[in-house]
């Protein structure tokens, strides 16, 4: 069913919620066990820094959107994605997983989709960037926040990715609606604009950025204990939402990308040859030729601010 976005934006106003509105120091914290730890906090790690991903992706959007209603949605959404990195941050805090002040390393997958967004977000098309984010959200909404509220006994934990969880769902609302306008367009306009994308180096760059991210992704929530079926369940929502709608079906990023869902959620396809290699070339990467992380990524903190 087709939403209001008039309504929706209104809505997202006022659920908007901050780290202040929790109890930092409420009891459960020592539930996380000593067995738990060292996997939950590399798992955490990754979760605040995907997150940091997902803001971006929302701010390059904002820049495309057809209407003011859509841009200031966009823009509250790449609000809330920073907060929920932050909140994550807190939770890290709270377990005794940071010391002091440090901010926890991304991984080089991480790194190279950050700079990436940086150099090239900004002139990617509504149409890439609408397909992609839903897609990493879903695994988001369905498979990660799930497993965490499945593992972990901090009630604390729970009232956190409850607030998470309900900006996510507002996400994908939002996310397949868009993919149903796009796809309302002519088909001539949807084929320009598919072959125009195909041909930028940039939209490569991505692809070899993005396989080896998802691949990492996958394996480490595997390892952490999450079930193959239940990871299928996540990525199989991204194909069955998007199959309700007509216009969607005619969108030739959402076809790729589920297709795409498909392989990377079968670790016996031929696909992950490839992309086990590319993961293995991106550790080779010397960190000196990473460079730093844009300034934009470095706004994040695990002090309960208002904002």
């Amino acid at each position: 069913m087709a939403i209001e976005l008039d309504d929706m934006l209104n809505t997202i106003k006022d659920r908007q919620w901050a780290l202040t509105d929790i109890d930092w120091d409420a009891p459960g914290a020592e539930l996380i066990t000593e067995e738990q730890r060292p996997k939950l906090q590399a798992f955490m790690a990754d979760l605040v820094w995907i997150e940091n991903v997902g803001a971006r992706g929302f701010a390059a959007m904002a820049t495309k959107a057809p209407t003011d209603t859509l841009k200031q949605i966009y823009t509250y959404f790449h609000a809330e994605e920073q907060r929920h990195a932050n909140a994550e941050l807190a939770l890290m805090r709270r377990w005794g997983m940071l010391e002091g002040d440090r901010i926890p390393e991304p991984n080089v997958n991480v790194r190279l989709a950050i700079q990436w967004l940086d150099r090239y977000s900004d002139g990617m098309s509504l149409s890439i960037l609408g397909t992609v984010i839903p897609m990493l959200e879903v695994a988001l909404d369905g498979a990660l926040v799930k497993f965490l509220l499945d593992e972990v006994a901090d009630p604390l934990c729970h009232e956190v990715f409850r607030k998470i969880n309900a900006d996510e769902s507002r996400h994908l609302a939002v996310d397949f609606q868009v993919l149903d306008l796009l796809g309302a367009a002519p088909l001539r306009r949807l084929l320009i604009q598919t072959v125009g994308n195909t041909l930028r180096p940039s939209l490569l760059l991505g692809a070899l950025m993005y396989i080896p991210l998802l691949n990492r992704m996958r394996d480490n929530i595997v390892a952490m204990g999450l079930k193959e079926n239940q990871l299928y369940n996540a990525m199989k929502r991204f194909a069955s939402v998007g199959e309700r709608s007509a216009n969607t079906r005619r969108v030739p990023t959402y076809q790729v990308l589920k297709r795409h869902a498909a392989m990377v959620i079968d670790r016996g396809h031929p696909y992950h040859l490839f992309a086990d290699f590319l993961v293995r070339a991106s550790n080779l990467i010397p960190k000196r030729l990473l460079g730093r992380t844009p300034a934009w990524a470095r706004e994040l903190t695990h002090e309960p601010v208002s904002k």
